[in-house]
């Protein structure tokens, strides 16, 4: 979409009924005004259901302040209270009792129940599966009076807190249906179109209240029409806008670069149960092939560091001391040579315009393939087809998370041999196991040492090549003040923003 066509519509609706409404009214003590976010998205792929897969990153962003999950991100410790005030686990780690906070209230003005969180949980379970919403059974989910929600593991799961966080949002019992946007969080919906939304303050929200009389989040279908956007003033703050864009910004007295380090992996997927790529030996092979300096450097501006084909980079418990993977060519055609792996077929490498520099880091990859024999042929999709016939099938595709404060969140959501979100395909007895150990182990060192086994397993065997660690890049306005700077999700988290 092009710069104009952006600066029309923002003209013609979202941007002109703020600044009427901001002349027409008067504001208390603290009422800082407007927050005009751009995040990018795709029309093919907008969805309204919290509970749903919600790729477009404006989506994630407005039902993220119009709902509340029971828990958020942190920096230390990693999970903070939300709509949960509290949490405790039995001697077991089975039976997590979380206890709902006080004064919370949907935005029709209706107390928030446990029967209410209750349903919630379970309808995610039912539409997300278990990597959403961590219980063997919709069953497993029960109230316990007015304001408790018992969430029962089927095994020993000391993470519980961690695996819920910004995924558990909470909506009023029996809601299918989601146009009126009806949360309990820190802003109400006023108005949606085609991805784009005016939210205003939920004055009775049980938090602090927000500053900001209102958010508008406007969804920007390319990285280049975000960062135009905020250059030009259309809007106040473009949300993970990527590298190139923070270089174009960096210097300029009106504008603000947030960095946020070791924000986003991008990453490869490579399909381990079967095709081309199920002998490790091929696997490894492409890990070798990939300079990842180089890699870090083109796609990401040099904003970002090497990574070492772990998911989880931020995690204490993150196993520094497995040596650092490096580019090996002689090496990985040799494995290629001893797998038998055809290097006369060309294969097929699909990314998609998500997250910045995803596709430009297919690319690059697969200039760096050709040095090992093998010839791959990029092919970008939008959202809505990757997510429908590429995602968990395909042989050889881009991924990106940006949750990385947790090795055991990746472990047991992306590789665990029972969940749905398994896209590599990866089965493995000895990873399963260690997953669990880890779970549901009673001391830190237990728990360290599962964690240490997971880790060497993936970076052994595993179906990911994760080169790479993306710094976050969000550009606002000079007037912006307290944006989130934690990596990954947390920068959803903008109901402490204000404009000075």
């Amino acid at each position: 979409m092009t710069t104009m066509t952006r600066r029309r519509l923002l003209g013609a609706g979202l941007g002109v009924s703020a600044a009427l409404a901001l002349g027409a009214c008067g504001r208390a003590a603290g009422d800082t005004g407007t927050l005009r976010v751009g995040a990018l998205g795709k029309a093919s792929a907008l969805q309204q259901d919290p509970h749903a897969n919600l790729s477009n990153e404006s989506d994630f962003l407005i039902a993220s302040l119009i709902y509340e999950p029971l828990t958020v991100p942190g920096v230390d410790p990693t999970v903070r209270p939300r709509l949960a005030a509290a949490w405790s686990a039995d001697a077991a780690q089975r039976r997590w009792v979380f206890t709902l906070a006080e004064g919370a209230t949907f935005h029709d003005g209706s107390p928030v129940t446990a029967e209410d969180v209750v349903w919630s949980l379970r309808r995610l379970r039912e539409v997300g599966g278990e990597s959403k919403m961590p219980v063997a059974r919709p069953d497993d989910i029960t109230a316990d009076g007015p304001g408790r929600v018992v969430v029962t593991a089927s095994a020993p799961n000391t993470q519980i807190p961690v695996l819920v966080r910004l995924m558990t949002f909470t909506v009023k019992r029996g809601t299918t249906e989601f146009s009126n946007a009806v949360g309990s969080g820190p802003f109400r919906l006023e108005s949606y179109r085609q991805g784009n939304a005016r939210l205003v303050r939920n004055d009775a929200w049980h938090g602090p209240r927000p500053r900001l009389e209102a958010i508008e989040v406007t969804m920007f279908d390319s990285v280049d029409a975000l960062s135009n956007a905020v250059v030009g003033g259309q809007i106040d703050l473009a949300s993970n806008v990527g590298a190139i864009a923070g270089r174009t910004a960096a210097g300029r007295g009106d504008l603000q670069v947030v960095r946020r380090p070791g924000d986003t992996a991008i990453a490869i997927a490579m399909r381990t149960a079967d095709g081309p790529f199920a002998d490790p030996r091929v696997r490894t092979a492409l890990r070798l092939a990939a300079d990842r300096d180089a890699l870090v450097a083109q796609t990401f501006s040099g904003y970002g560091t090497v990574a070492n084909d772990i998911l989880g980079t931020g995690d204490p418990q993150y196993a520094k001391e497995i040596p650092q993977r490096r580019r090996d060519v002689d090496r990985a055609r040799a494995l290629l040579a001893e797998a038998r792996f055809d290097t006369g077929a060309t294969y097929q490498l699909v990314t998609k315009e998500e997250a910045p520099g995803e596709v430009e880091s297919a690319r690059v990859f697969a200039t760096q393939l050709r040095d090992i024999g093998v010839d791959a042929e990029v092919v970008v999709q939008d959202s809505g087809t990757f997510y429908d016939r590429t995602w968990l099938h395909a042989p050889l595709y881009t991924v990106n998370w940006g949750t990385n404060d947790s090795v055991l969140f990746y472990a047991a959501k992306l590789l665990s041999s029972g969940s749905n979100r398994n896209e590599t395909a990866f089965a493995d007895a000895e990873f399963d196991a260690a997953t669990a150990a880890a779970l549901g182990a009673a001391d830190p060192a237990g728990y360290a040492r599962a964690c240490r086994t997971l880790q060497q397993i993936e970076y052994d065997r595993g179906g990911y090549l994760v080169w790479g660690m993306a710094d976050g890049i969000d550009i606002a306005s000079s007037r912006v003040r307290d944006l989130p700077t934690l990596g990954g999700f947390g920068r959803v988290q903008l109901e402490r923003v204000w404009l000075s």
